[in-house]
């Protein structure tokens, strides 16, 4: 099972392994605040996509088509997440103030895609 939580939400003892997943570190949080267990940087979307797309919910389904494109051709950098979530609860953590359109709700529909045996046959949500 994969969850997804604010970097700013208190961790919880059912959140199982946290992984951030930000190439930035969220504003405002002390390093000594944030429990995770891995920091996946190259698992975010890159800085051009990032800047793209700006959070613009007009703009969400060509992000997820772009994003699953980088994440198709760097499949090493999601298999953390992958290996952990056979073993038990997962959390990805990420510091968006949106809630509904953000790179870890898309990573989260492409790993859910990888796990049901469909693969590369991503769908924008």
């Amino acid at each position: 099972m994969i969850k997804l939580k604010r970097a700013y939400d208190s961790a919880s003892n059912d959140d199982g392994i946290r992984f951030l997943v930000e190439r930035l570190w969220p504003r405002g949080v002390k390093k000594a605040a944030l429990r995770f267990d891995a920091w996946l940087k190259d698992v975010a979307p890159s800085t051009e996509l990032r800047r793209w797309f700006r959070h613009d919910p007009s703009k969400w389904i060509e992000f997820q088509r772009r994003y699953f494109a980088e994440l198709d051709a760097k499949p090493a950098t999601a298999e953390p997440i992958l290996q952990a979530s056979r073993h038990g609860h997962v959390t990805l953590v990420y510091s968006s103030h949106d809630k509904k359109h953000n790179n870890a709700v898309a990573l989260k529909a492409y790993l859910a895609a990888k796990t049901s045996g469909r693969g590369g046959a991503h769908r924008a949500a």
